[in-house]
């Protein structure tokens, strides 16, 4: 990402040397799709998609289908590529469409209408209106700005902790960020600035931070962990920015995967930055196998996965009764009022801020 996301910071195991799971069962069709009653379901996500073997193959054993994963970079990239081939989709299953690409997802057909066994026990504040039912809402997290808590100390300088201090002078040329119109997070962050600022202010703030040296790059993978001073990944790849656009639940992925374990996260979270975000899945329209793709789903809403995902994804699982491990609790950063904004507005005006954001400091 809810306490901390996806949500979807995986990537920092690779940036720390270790291989996350990309796919478990290779079933006996070739090539991307399951065919008319076959036992191959597949999984289309963005790159951070993880579960627990353990728990994968829990599932294939009840339901006797084998499960494909297929990760396709980014979460905007992995989204708009599945648009572009919702013809003839590449599998069954979509996972990680946000709510910050969820209309353009809906606008475009990709996803035909199932209701989760288990859509009921979803927490009220992450259900979508009623009658809803082409996606399930999966986990939640906070697209936040991260510290480098050792360079603020060396420096004897506060870190920052709203957007207003991001443009203050003492801050240039620290920030890196994610392309709006190609990053999950780089949209949460406008978006979260437009919902700070308004519709009337969030460019002039752009053009501050612009100003104060904001770097922008395309993804999340290249800004956290090669970019960011903070991270294991960024320290070896001598990254110097010391601020970085991510999750609130980055500090316990730096915690869980360094050897020794630290006392405390080397990351902070200014949680005056942060844009909730929720993430969903959907049947595909053109799914070749329907009945295993709704098994999935069902999966996906379950309570096994949902108390696998905290320390596997590090979001939020956003199930009534869920489990959240106690390092996740412990390290994690409560983000008490994080913004937030209608999927209406959001809709109405993503593709005009991402054009006018683009002219503004890209150019």
């Amino acid at each position: 990402m809810s306490t901390t996301k996806k949500a979807t910071l995986t990537a920092v195991a690779v940036g720390l040397g270790l291989v996350a799971v990309s796919a478990c069962g290779s079933g006996g069709d070739s090539g991307g799709g399951s065919g008319t009653g076959s036992k191959d379901v597949t999984l289309v996500s963005h790159s951070s998609f993880n579960v627990s073997k353990d728990v994968l193959k829990d599932f294939e054993k009840t339901s006797g289908y084998k499960v494909r994963i297929l990760k396709d970079g980014d979460a905007g990239q992995a989204v708009n590529k599945a648009i572009l081939t919702k013809g003839n989709p590449q599998g069954d299953v979509f996972f990680g469409v946000d709510n910050t690409l969820l209309s353009r997802a809906l606008d475009n057909g990709l996803f035909q209408p199932y209701e989760a066994k288990d859509a009921g026990l979803v927490l009220p504040e992450y259900r979508l209106a009623k009658g809803e039912r082409r996606v399930t809402p999966v986990d939640s997290g906070d697209i936040c700005v991260n510290y480098d808590k050792k360079y603020f100390a060396d420096k004897k300088l506060a870190p920052p902790r709203t957007f207003a201090d991001l443009v203050k002078p003492a801050y240039k040329n620290l920030l890196v960020t994610e392309n709006a119109s190609t990053s999950s997070p780089g949209l949460g962050f406008l978006l979260g600035t437009a919902a700070q600022y308004g519709d009337d202010g969030w460019q002039g703030y752009w053009k501050k931070l612009k100003d104060n040296g904001v770097k922008v790059v395309d993804g999340w993978d290249q800004a956290y962990n090669q970019e960011f001073s903070g991270s294991a990944g960024g320290r070896k790849a001598k990254g110097d920015r010391p601020l970085v656009v991510s999750y609130a639940s980055s500090p316990p992925v730096e915690v869980l995967y360094a050897k020794p374990r630290p006392q405390e996260a080397p990351t902070g979270v200014a949680t005056g930055t942060c844009f909730r975000q929720v993430e969903y899945a959907g049947l595909l329209s053109n799914a070749k196998n329907a009945k295993g793709g709704k098994a999935l789903l069902d999966f996906l809403s379950g309570k096994r996965f949902q108390d696998d995902m905290p320390l596997q994804m590090f979001v939020n699982p956003v199930r009534k009764g869920a489990q959240v491990p106690e390092l996740f609790r412990k390290y994690g950063v409560e983000v008490e009022k994080p913004g937030t904004m209608a999927p209406k507005k959001i809709a109405d005006n993503r593709e005009p801020w991402v054009k006018s954001w683009t002219s503004l400091v890209l150019k």
